[in-house]
């Protein structure tokens, strides 16, 4: 019983994790769409944002491309 109930909470604990990262939708300047899973970050040294697309790949962009930035 012990470990049953162990099991169920630790698929519960992360089936809530994985709940936390919301999708983004980007839209550039183009008019190219692109979504986003997680927030994507700005380095403003560089100017760029970095993102990691649904497919888990990640990418860069510069900022002054993006037009809109929503969450999903």
């Amino acid at each position: 019983m012990k470990k049953l109930t162990m099991i169920l909470s630790s698929l519960v604990l992360a089936f809530g994790l994985s709940a936390c990262a919301s999708d983004y939708v980007m839209t550039t300047n183009t008019g190219q769409i692109i979504i986003s899973h997680g927030k994507p970050v700005l380095d403003k040294e560089t100017g760029m944002t970095s993102y990691v697309d649904q497919d888990g790949n990640e990418h860069q962009i510069k900022s002054d491309e993006i037009s809109e930035m929503v969450e999903k």
